[in-house]
């Protein structure tokens, strides 16, 4: 009989504040009811709705898997009618075609072996001027030739080599890209280095010692590791995580062959559309597409290759699905990319005097730049649909931050991402299948 009136008294002093804060001074004996009487507690308190911004609740999982399968089936209905209408597109053997139209000619993997001259050199001449064999006024102008030379020479070799393809010229000028990046980085980054050296700095960073590292070996990691901001000691993981590096590659491998499977269903399908009027019906797979590159790309593969190589520093992108503003999203989608704009542009020019806007418009400018340098020049046709789509953020940016904020700043940004990104696409496709075909027929 106690342990009843005991339970039933635990059972009401958690609904119950009036129990719950004389629990203390209860005798065992007593119950709800002896103590507050049957109708005087009070079931309700202060409270706001859930969905409520001031409740404080933020655990949306179970909404967000909703609209993962929401987009998954919507995305299958698309396919669906897509293959019942044309029939499965998909061919295996096409790929190889995409890189090469001859098989006994390889330009764009010729051309990357060749990028190797533009590495060496990069080397040869930090270790001069580690030596002091050379002035710095010597090197930078060596540094600039080189670096040139590693954005003209190959687009000029895509340009004037009849056996490239399309496909082979972006991999070829994306590898050239980012190793001008790196390069840019690496002479940076050194003199940087030499300057303190110079000045004879007492107290330097880790990250800044000088010992100076010009041997291939270091060069070459540098490299392959996936970041594009150069220093002399990069964090290490203390081992490989096997386990770990197997799902990685299984990740690569499945996702390419359904991103492969997808370009040729949704591009050969766009290529038998006679109007303008179905065009808006590849918006959402060409995003679809964008969101499984954004994946492949910069969690498995780039973790793939970090893990191989023990690279300590993981953080390749933060969380730009929440952005609530242009800027935001630039700035955290790409970390890599970010950081070395902040680094070796932005910050520089600030340091300058030059105001935050026109910095701001500097960088945009050279993301446009090689966002056009990316596709015009493998498709061999000018058409600044890249270029502008880039400096076209720089309105929106503003408008967004100055008009939306909260979840209406984070619709916009995805509606831009939704249809902004896939009409440029869809753009190229259209104004390159009417110059080679003459019709999308």
């Amino acid at each position: 009989m106690w342990a009843s009136h005991k339970l039933t008294h635990e059972l009401w002093s958690d609904i119950c504040p009036s129990c719950k804060r004389k629990e203390g001074t209860l005798a065992p004996a007593k119950t709800h009811q002896q103590h507050c009487g049957l109708f005087s507690c009070s079931c309700h308190v202060l409270q706001e709705s859930l969905l409520s911004s001031a409740s404080g609740y933020s655990n949306y999982r179970g909404i967000l898997n909703w609209c993962v399968v929401m987009l998954v089936l919507s995305n299958a209905r698309l396919f669906l009618e897509n293959i019942i209408k044309y029939g499965i597109l998909v061919d295996p053997i096409q790929v190889v075609s995409l890189f090469l139209k001859d098989p006994y000619s390889w330009p764009a993997a010729c051309l990357i072996i060749v990028s190797n001259v533009f590495i060496l050199a990069a080397l040869y001449i930090e270790r001069r001027l580690s030596v002091g064999t050379i002035s710095e006024w010597t090197g930078w102008i060596l540094h600039i030739f080189n670096l040139t030379s590693m954005l003209i020479f190959p687009s000029a070799t895509v340009l004037a080599v009849t056996s490239m393809t399309p496909v082979g010229g972006v991999v070829s000028l994306g590898v050239y890209t980012v190793l001008f990046l790196k390069l840019y980085s690496y002479q940076d980054t050194n003199r940087w280095c030499r300057e303190i050296r110079q000045a004879k700095a007492k107290t330097l960073t880790r990250s800044y010692s000088c010992k100076f590292c010009c041997l291939s070996l270091d060069m070459y990691y540098f490299v392959f590791a996936p970041t594009l901001c150069y220093q002399l000691n990069f964090p290490r993981s203390p081992r490989i995580r096997k386990r770990f590096l197997m799902r990685r590659l299984f990740e690569m491998l499945f996702l390419m062959q359904l991103l492969v499977g997808l370009i040729q269903q949704v591009r050969r399908t766009f290529t038998w559309h006679t109007s303008h009027r179905q065009a808006h019906t590849h918006l959402v797979p060409n995003h679809l597409i964008w969101l499984i590159f954004f994946y492949w790309f910069f969690h498995s593969t780039m973790n793939f290759v970090a893990e191989l190589l023990q690279f300590g520093d993981r953080e390749f992108y933060k969380d730009w699905w929440n952005s609530e503003s242009v800027t935001y999203f630039w700035a955290n989608w790409n970390i890599p990319v970010h950081k070395w704009c902040l680094r070796h542009f932005y910050k520089p020019m600030m340091k300058k005097g030059i105001n935050k806007f026109m910095a701001q418009m500097a960088v945009f400018l050279v993301s446009a730049f090689f966002h056009e340098y990316l596709v015009s020049v493998p498709l061999k046709m000018f058409r600044l649909w890249a270029f502008m789509g880039m400096m076209a953020q720089v309105p929106l940016a503003w408008f967004v931050g100055r008009f939306l904020n909260g979840n209406y700043g984070n619709a916009a940004v995805w509606i831009s991402l939704i249809i902004g990104q896939p009409v440029a696409v869809l753009m190229y496709v259209h104004d390159y299948y009417v110059i080679h075909y003459g019709t999308t027929k």
